[in-house]
């Protein structure tokens, strides 16, 4: 009998799964997308994803009981008209796990990630970013566990990013992974790699007042308030061009000293975060050294379901930067 795996190294193992079916998907010829009712786009990535996430766990006797808070249902899927994308979907799951997957396993896998948060839970972003995925630049593989309201372990997959620096804009051959437990560090390794193997810790860079200002932002417009954050920077002396990449992966690049400060302006005041949009990355962020906090510095409580319902937007980078931006951050918005 197999010793049975620790949680954080199926944790890794299921985004690593699950990255090989979204590289699967990326390599067609053409990627196909939908719009769901809430407008933002889906893929045949996405829901191949959260399926080889949901099947990884089942798989091991550490998680299989834990329930999945995943971004993706399967019920556009089980339309007819739905039939091509499905049989996609059906393959890159397959290509991840090296069997034939049922397509009844593969739908019932992706509905399983829909459940309610409660005291103990995983949350899954399987493709985040999306619009960067179509672009074929950068996206992220986010999974958490979530207890009492605490992320205590995180992985973010980041299947186009170079384990170092790099150019955002382009797709790296390898990509990478990152992960962090609650008071036992942040790692980084490249995506094709055994993580534990070849993994090196990853730290925020120095910063001091007067230095220059590297900040990393949402490509789309519509994430941020771009303007203000570029008013805020420039109040910290330096500011440069902020480098833009979508998904989770601004806070690996905060993480490993690419970029000093991560902010995510909230663009309207009732609009609230999505937990698995931020809980592995701001883990991975904050145990390399950063401050994670909303814009009113208030710590990001994962405690409240489906949403961040108690904060606003997203600061994540150096703590003295962090301080002087939520500061001016108050001084200009009432």
């Amino acid at each position: 009998m197999s010793t049975p795996l620790p949680l954080q190294d199926i944790l890794l193992l299921a985004v690593r799964q699950a990255s090989r079916a979204t590289r699967f998907v990326q390599a067609a010829a053409g990627i196909d997308g939908m719009a769901k009712e809430d407008r933002s786009p889906v893929t045949v990535a996405d829901w191949a994803s959260q399926a080889v996430v949901a099947l990884t766990l089942r798989a091991h006797s550490a998680t299989h009981a834990i329930p999945l808070v995943g971004e993706e249902d399967a019920s556009l899927l089980r339309s007819a008209e739905c039939a091509p994308l499905l049989e996609r979907v059906v393959d890159a799951v397959s290509h991840a796990l090296s069997r034939r997957v049922e397509t009844t396993e593969c739908l019932d896998a992706i509905d399983a990630g829909r459940a309610a948060p409660c005291a103990r839970f995983l949350t899954l972003d399987p493709v985040d970013g999306t619009k960067g995925f179509l672009r074929r630049q950068q996206y992220a593989l986010s999974l958490a566990l979530i207890q009492d309201g605490v992320v205590v372990h995180g992985v973010v997959g980041c299947p186009n990013l170079p384990e170092a620096d790099g150019n955002y804009d382009h797709a790296d051959p390898i990509g990478s992974i990152a992960w962090a437990s609650r008071g036992s560090g942040a790692w980084i390794a490249q995506g094709a790699t055994d993580a534990h193997a070849h993994a090196r810790r990853l730290a925020i860079a120095p910063w001091k007042l007067g230095d220059a200002v590297r900040a990393c932002e949402s490509v789309e417009s519509a994430h941020s308030k771009q303007d203000l954050s570029a008013e805020l920077l420039r109040d910290l002396g330096a500011a440069g061009t902020p480098a833009r990449l979508d998904s989770q992966c601004k806070y690996v690049v905060v993480a490993r000293g690419g970029a000093d400060v991560y902010l995510r302006l909230p663009v309207k005041a009732e609009y609230r975060e999505k937990i698995w949009d931020h809980a592995a990355g701001a883990l991975v962020a904050s145990e390399a050294g950063a401050c994670v906090t909303d814009v009113d510095g208030k710590p990001l409580d994962f405690g409240c379901g489906r949403e961040l319902l108690h904060n606003r937007g997203v600061i994540a980078g150096h703590p003295l930067m962090v301080e002087r931006l939520v500061t001016a951050y108050a001084a200009r918005v009432k």
